[in-house]
């Protein structure tokens, strides 16, 4: 039986800065517009964190139960180390899904009940990616929904439902949250191509191969400084504060671009959270302070 503390890193912490990240950029957006609901913003943040954990949780399930985590490098798998039986995962991820769920029809029912069919987009996207008889995570796809569900959707969302307008601040923001974001996944990805290859996971990165994920994964997070440009252009200048991530972005970039492998990576998806959350922080608070 897992202990509490192999439960909380199977729920995979170092992932959290990637669900706090659009929050924070899109209630900034919101601030801006001159319409910041604090108990809507907290929603989202329920939400965001509520839907991380589950989609942790259930790729632990899904990955597990098909043999893919029984050689890991990376961090603590409860399934496929044996430590928690299959079905206790399973229940935490719809547990958790289910507390993404109920904050999610607070703010439908106080904003527009359209939200309600984004909602379940996420969650099925969420179960999907490793679940099912044929996920999309292992068809090279993880990457694209990362991008949509964690960039996009949910910083234009956490906007919208506080301004309920639309604010080209907002998907620009959505694009510098969402690649960084993209690029965590895109790094996890890199660090597992021997075995996801054996697994028959044919993750984008077994598809692109080393070289071209590297690339790709710098690529990234130049994609997210140039977001920076993009919000400061419709907001102010001061915004262009946000440049500052690039301080613990390049790192990233370095370690990846090194050509390390297998548990040597692992720091580029820590540095990686940080750059994430550093992005929406810094481009956040002069929007709050204009």
């Amino acid at each position: 039986m897992a202990s509490p503390a192999q439960w909380l890193a199977g729920a995979r912490p170092r992932t959290l800065p990637a669900a706090v990240a659009p929050v924070i950029a899109g209630t900034g957006v919101a601030a801006y517009a001159g319409s910041v609901v604090w108990w809507k913003a907290a929603a989202c943040l329920v939400v965001a964190l509520a839907l991380q954990v589950a989609v942790n949780y259930a790729n632990d399930y899904s990955d597990g139960i098909r043999g893919t985590d029984d050689e890991r490098v990376g961090p603590l798998r409860l399934t496929g180390s044996r430590l928690a039986a299959p079905g206790a995962v399973k229940r935490a991820a719809f547990l958790a899904f289910g507390v993404a769920g109920v904050a999610g029809l607070l703010l439908a029912a106080t904003t527009a009940w359209w939200l309600l069919a984004i909602g379940a987009l996420c969650v099925l996207a969420g179960w999907f990616y490793t679940g099912g008889s044929r996920p999309y995570g292992y068809a090279g796809l993880g990457e694209v929904m990362v991008f949509v569900f964690f960039g996009l959707v949910a910083v234009v969302g956490t906007t919208y439902v506080q301004t309920q307008t639309w604010e080209w601040a907002a998907l620009y923001a959505a694009v510098g949250v969402g690649s960084p974001t993209t690029a965590l996944l895109v790094a996890n990805n890199l660090r597992d191509i021997p075995t996801d290859r054996v697994a028959g996971k044919i993750t984008l990165a077994v598809r692109l191969g080393d070289a071209r994920t590297r690339a790709l994964y710098a690529l990234l997070m130049l994609a997210a400084a140039v977001a920076v440009v993009a919000v400061a252009s419709v907001t102010t200048w001061w915004a262009l504060t946000g440049l500052a991530f690039g301080v613990v972005a390049l790192r990233g970039v370095r370690l990846v671009s090194s050509g390390a492998t297998g548990p040597a990576l692992i720091p580029a998806l820590q540095l990686t959270g940080q750059a994430t959350l550093a992005w929406a922080v810094l481009v956040a608070v002069p929007l709050f302070v204009r």
